[in-house]
């Protein structure tokens, strides 16, 4: 071997040395990295790995009523889980635990046998079922406990409420819009375990513990919603409605104070009910209000300063829009009347003229102010915008239409809403359901206050508008829902529902109002969905609900009653009236409500309209009169007129009074438009011309000569 051979393989053999130095002292040195730096790290990770959790749920805040009455709380059930590793007899097992927890083995024997760390066999069981099944002390078997939801007042404000899942979760209602504040946060058992998923004896063992959730106090008040459940359940027997809805709120706050709805759910056993029953209807659904609307269009007209609580209109029983007739509900009309006397009768006639004079930009400026077409933005899941037609579809019958509320659509919670707007001077509150949401420490976490959205009208017009409202209680539709001792204002609602495209025969009776007047504590809105008793009005059946409703939260709330006035005294020497009482004829046949007034209350009735069945009457109910009164009884309102487009003649109305004129007119089936006052002067169209019925008959009125400033005798 050569010289040079032999120093090449010295040089090799030198290199491998270097090489084989360098990787161990690169070995040595990611050894020592993570020996040393890493060293917790990688500790911590395998102890992570020999470590199994066990979830332990935290105890869920509990919903209170405002004054802290306890709606839905969190009690502690044993839920029972597996380790199929250390489960030495599966089928034994599952035989055992099926027959105390009522299972089907083969389930809970494939739940045994799964390559699981762990795996819940039941979750929530009953103390007993616990007990005996720890009893038996089966290897593999592990408890925790575990929250479940509970509602001690069972179905008392279940809408509202909603529901929380098996795992602690919010599924519906305020569980679920407010789940963050409620649910709190999750703890663990943990205990070491060898690969094969078996404890180590020995082993560490640790308990994380959960964090419980925050209480949440609600805007509802226990006992308002227990009075409003409580009639919501008789008015259902008594009207047999398909469907019932109640909203009570606060007018200067926005609060809610109940708010239920038939059908309904206990949500301690909700998986027995079908999903529709736990539909929360007054924020989800929509209807056309009818006559309730009309405060949006009183409000909108009276805003504008088109119409004044006095001024005058005349209703011949309908009115001729373009190519249609809006007709007025009672047969003939309700003749001359003031805008107070309109609301107070309901005068479909009057609102459409109104609504046509506003137009409808002003007019759907107005129902967009008062909160409807879109969400109010109340804090509660599922809230609908409504339904309104859009702008560019809206002719004159139309908003004819819209002004007494037909074509639109709104939620209870809209209506009411838009009520406590006028109730409170005029401003729109947001809606809410949640007051505050408190650490279980007692701490504040959360306050929810008041929020006002917008000025929508005046106090002036607020104030007049509650005032028309009031008389429409004191003198009109809604004299059911007066409470002696307390000044109520309120509207009566009766609307056709549409079926297929058309208005059919179902119907939907509503009324809404709040007391007392001077200073509202609260409004309530009534309302029931295809009522089943022969009558569908809403002054008969949905009035009466809400003055039980009304009167019994006003002592409740200890709001105290206006004296009522001193009896007038007669004057010196006369005899003080026989008054007798008017009985209340709704409903009723027509003769044997005209035998009753006159042999068992000296009253005499006089019929206006067709058909057997009383629908209203002047005066009121309870009104007391003197005997020999005459009672106006007014029936089923028939066809106005068998050729409604005939045309028909003119009369000749010169020299005649207003009211001789405007009586010559409806005779005729014509409308007046009167200019001035005084005697008839000129008229347009001449008389004898021939016009449809349902025109307009342009009647120009002066002041008779003697009257009239510089004639002989005036100054």
């Amino acid at each position: 071997m050569s010289v040079y051979s032999g120093v090449a393989i010295k040089k090799r053999v030198a290199w491998l040395f270097i090489m084989w130095g360098a990787i161990s002292l690169l070995l040595m040195l990611r050894l020592s990295w993570l020996q040393i730096a890493q060293g917790d790290r990688f500790r911590k990770l395998a102890l992570d790995q020999r470590l199994y959790p066990v979830p332990v749920d935290a105890r869920r805040g509990t919903i209170r009523d405002r004054n802290g009455r306890e709606l839905a709380v969190s009690v502690s059930a044993d839920s029972i889980y597996a380790v199929p590793v250390e489960v030495k007899d599966p089928a034994g097992t599952a035989e055992a635990l099926a027959r105390i927890l009522e299972q089907d083995p083969v389930a809970i024997r494939n739940k045994l046998t799964q390559k699981a760390a762990t795996v819940w066999i039941d979750r929530r069981v009953d103390p007993d079922r616990a007990a005996a099944i720890r009893k038996l002390n089966l290897p593999g078997i592990g408890f925790t406990e575990r929250g479940q939801r509970f509602y001690p007042k069972d179905r008392l404000a279940a809408h509202i409420l909603g529901i929380a899942g098996i795992d602690n979760q919010g599924l519906e209602g305020v569980e679920v819009q407010h789940d963050s504040y409620l649910r709190g946060t999750r703890g663990q058992i943990v205990s070491e375990r060898d690969a094969t998923g078996r404890e180590i004896p020995g082993g560490v063992t640790r308990f994380i513990p959960p964090v419980d959730g925050n209480d949440l106090y609600l805007t509802i008040d226990e006992v308002i919603q227990y009075i409003v459940e409580r009639e919501l359940d008789r008015g259902m027997v008594e009207t047999k409605a398909r469907r019932g809805m109640i909203l009570a709120m606060d007018p200067s706050t926005g609060a809610v104070l109940a708010m239920a709805a038939r059908p309904t759910y206990n949500p301690n056993r909700y998986y027995e009910y079908p999903e529709i029953a736990r539909r929360n209807i007054v924020v989800s659904d929509v209807y056309e209000p009818g006559s309730t609307f009309k405060i949006v269009t009183a409000a909108a007209a009276m805003e504008e300063g088109l119409v004044k609580p006095s001024d005058t209109f005349f209703d011949p029983g309908f009115i001729r829009v373009e190519d249609r007739y809006v007709r007025c509900w009672l047969a003939g009309g309700h003749g001359s009347q003031t805008f107070t006397e309109a609301t107070e009768n309901s005068c479909n006639v009057v609102f459409a003229m109104l609504g046509m004079r506003l137009g409808t930009e002003r007019f759907y400026k107005y129902i967009r102010a008062f909160g409807l077409g879109s969400p109010l933005g109340i804090d509660y899941p599922g809230e609908a915008p409504g339904l309104l037609q859009p702008e560019k579809n809206v002719g004159l019958v139309e908003i004819a239409n819209i002004s007494f509320g037909q074509g639109v659509s709104v939620t209870p919670l809209q209506l009411l809403s838009a009520l406590n707007t006028i109730a409170n001077g005029g401003t729109l509150m947001r809606p809410r359901l949640v007051s505050k949401a408190v650490a279980p420490d007692g701490s504040l976490v959360k306050e929810f206050a008041p929020e006002p959205v917008r000025q929508v009208i005046s106090k002036e017009t607020a104030r007049e508008l509650s005032l028309i409202l009031e008389s429409v209680v004191v003198n009109g539709s809604g004299y059911r829902a007066k409470i002696p001792g307390y000044r109520v204002a309120g509207k009566t609602g009766t609307a056709e529902k549409p079926e297929a495209g058309r208005y059919g025969e179902k119907r939907v009776a509503s009324f809404l109002g709040f007391a007392p007047v001077e200073d509202p504590r609260i409004s309530v809105l009534v309302v029931w969905d295809e009522p089943n008793v022969g009558i569908s009005y809403g002054g008969v059946l949905a009035a009466p609900t809400f003055q039980a409703i009304v009167r019994d939260a006003l002592r409740y709330m200890e709001v105290s009653p206006v004296a009522p006035a001193e009896t007038e005294k007669p004057e010196d020497g006369a005899k003080p009236a026989q008054l007798v009482a008017v009985p209340d004829l709704v409903g009723r046949d027509a003769a044997d409500a005209a035998k009753v007034l006159v042999s068992d209350f000296g009253l005499e009735a006089k019929m206006k309209g067709s058909g057997d069945t009383i629908r209203d009457q002047t005066p009121r109910p309870g009104a007391r009169v003197p005997r020999g009164t005459t009672v106006v009884l007014y029936l089923d309102m028939g066809e106005l007129y068998n050729e409604v487009d005939e045309d028909v003649a003119v009369p000749h109305l010169s020299g005649r009074t207003m009211k001789d004129a405007a009586l010559l007119l409806s005779e005729a089936g014509l409308r007046m438009q009167a200019e001035g006052t005084g005697i008839a002067r000129w008229q347009d169209p001449k008389p004898g011309t021939r016009v449809p019925r349902g025109s307009v008959v342009i009647v120009g009125f002066e002041p008779p000569a003697a009257e009239m400033p510089g004639a002989p005798g005036q100054p």
